[in-house]
C-alpha cells in the first residue's frame, strides 16, 4: 500500500471519527429509577441534559431515597451512553482501525 493511500485512508478514518463524535454529542439516552418516577437524560458524550422527578417521588421525610433514585437514574443513563459510544466506536474498529491500515 502506497504512502498516499495510507494518508488518504487515515484522513477518512479521522473524518469518520469526527462524525461519530458529533453524532454522540447530539444523541440523548435516558435512564430511570423507581419505576420511572426519576428519569435522567444524558448525551452520548456523557453530559447530563436533564433530571425529571415525578411529584410522587418527593417525600420530605425520605430525602435519602430520592437522592438514591436520582443517582441510580443518572448512572443508568451514563451506562447507556457508554454502551452507545462503544457500539459506535466498535464500528470504527470493524473497519480495521490504523492497525488494519498498516497490516497488523
Amino acid at each position: 500500500m502506497g504512502m498516499g493511500n495510507l494518508q488518504r485512508m487515515a484522513q477518512q478514518m479521522q473524518q469518520e471519527m469526527e462524525r461519530i463524535q458529533a453524532e454522540l454529542a447530539e444523541t440523548e439516552v435516558e435512564g430511570s429509577a423507581g419505576g420511572g418516577v426519576v428519569r435522567a437524560v444524558v448525551t452520548g458524550k456523557q453530559s447530563l441534559v436533564s433530571v425529571t422527578i415525578e411529584p410522587s417521588a418527593v417525600d420530605a421525610d425520605d430525602v435519602e431515597m430520592l437522592q438514591d433514585l436520582v443517582t441510580a437514574a443518572v448512572n443508568e443513563a451514563l451506562d447507556a451512553s457508554r454502551r452507545l459510544a462503544e457500539q459506535k466506536m466498535g464500528a470504527m474498529q470493524s473497519l480495521g482501525g490504523l492497525s488494519g491500515l498498516l497490516g497488523r
